[in-house]
């Protein structure tokens, strides 16, 4: 044999490819964490803004007025979010409008700088998506690598705006559909998931810490309470996702103009936090997350996030579900404590995870993002609070564009 007809049946003939891919990944990966750093720059100065000058809240029915006429008006079908690009990646058409970018860019700061309960990962999600997609147009790729492209996008975005590049990574493989993971993207999703996490730290963005400051030995009746906890948090993330839905359904049948439906849940919220005489659910609520890892917390602080930020975002504020989601679960986990023999960090970390992992269907992500985070010493507990919170938060999670590819159990016929 030749070295000619060596090379053309040996696994180097994918070189050239490879480095391409690697080339185009790194791209993206630059694209994606410069504007996840501004982003969160720009956020962090809206946050200080808004905590600053509380009236600024009486003006979030408004801003919500804004943002939904700007969306209707211009934005076109960019308002599906992160569902169009999951539904670009199943079924590939047309380029994603880089218009998306800076709408969900300007809706997000708004929601925020107003007091809206909302997340931050379904911005970066949709900029690397949508800046990625448009090296279609200068490679001139065809529907299946466009698809590449599209799934290194999300996981540029998801990895810089957290900080979990290898979660990142393998949330552009896994969010797509239960069940089945597209392997034919891991190396540009994982290349484009750690440089888009090293630019945004070059460009100066340092991400919230958090630690579980006590980790039990692994005892038969710690692995069933561990268990036990992931149920409470799949049975969470489930009824979040489902409220989720009913209310927007609700929404729109009952108000057919998104301003109407705008400007009456930015009034729901400030009703809300009037009668609650706090701000504790408004925004990211980050304080409140490392709250939780440290000592006790109101054991109905999960419940009332979960409120408003179902209100928020029904009513079509902006942002993502994703850090609420992990306000949510870190301060269940932090309630369990009173009733499960687990020290509360640990049952906060668990939560942390668990419920998004729940809410997504997205469990070995969230494996990834809690060893990441929290390191691996607890990695058994939250890989069992994952797992269960899957298992038990039923099909239908925050992204309803998701293929069920494999059912989490066995169905009736």
């Amino acid at each position: 044999m030749n070295a000619a007809s060596f090379l053309k049946q040996s696994p180097l003939r994918l070189l050239p490819e490879i480095l391409l891919w690697i080339f185009i990944a790194s791209l993206i990966g630059f694209l994606a964490g410069s504007a996840s750093a501004g982003f969160l720059l720009a956020l962090d100065f809206t946050t200080k803004t808004r905590i600053e000058n509380p009236w600024l809240l009486y003006l979030l029915p408004w801003a919500g007025v804004l943002i939904a006429f700007l969306y209707t008006r211009y934005g076109k079908n960019t308002d599906a979010g992160n569902n169009l690009l999951i539904d670009e990646i199943h079924n590939p058409k047309k380029v994603v409008p880089l218009r998306m970018a800076p709408f969900v860019l300007l809706g997000t700061l708004v929601t925020h700088l107003f007091g809206g309960s909302a997340g931050r990962e379904g911005t970066a999600v949709q900029m690397g998506g949508t800046l990625a997609d448009q090296l279609t147009l200068l490679f001139k790729f065809d529907a299946e690598k466009r698809k590449t492209l599209l799934m290194a996008g999300i996981s540029a975005g998801f990895a810089s705006v957290f900080g979990t590049p290898l979660a990142g990574a393998v949330f552009g493989l896994e969010v797509l559909a239960i069940g089945r993971l597209r392997y034919q993207a891991i190396l540009p999703c994982f290349i484009a998931a750690i440089v888009a996490d090293r630019v945004c730290i070059e460009w100066g963005v340092h991400h919230t810490a958090y630690s579980i400051s006590t980790i039990p030995s692994l005892t038969a009746v710690n692995i069933l309470w561990a268990l036990v906890a992931g149920i409470c948090f799949g049975l969470c993330a489930w009824f979040f996702s489902w409220s989720s839905h009913k209310l927007t359904h609700l929404l729109k049948q009952a108000f057919s103009s998104p301003l109407l439906r705008a400007f009456l849940g930015g009034l729901a919220v400030i009703l809300g936090a009037a009668l609650l005489q706090s701000d504790r659910y408004l925004g990211l609520g980050i304080p409140v997350i490392a709250e939780s890892f440290q000592g006790p917390v109101p054991i109905y602080d999960f419940l009332f996030k979960g409120l408003f930020t179902i209100v928020t975002l029904s009513s079509g504020f902006k942002g993502g579900e994703v850090t609420p989601l992990f306000f949510i679960g870190a301060t269940l986990g932090n309630a369990l404590a009173w009733i499960l023999p687990l020290p509360t960090s640990l049952l906060a970390g668990m939560g942390f995870v668990a419920v998004f992992a729940g809410a997504a269907n997205t469990p070995l992500t969230c494996l990834l993002m809690a060893m990441e985070i929290f390191g691996t010493g607890s990695a058994i507990y939250t890989a069992l609070a994952c797992v269960m919170s899957y298992i038990f938060s039923g099909h239908a999670g925050i992204y309803h564009s998701q293929k069920i590819e494999v059912y989490k159990h066995a169905q009736k016929n």
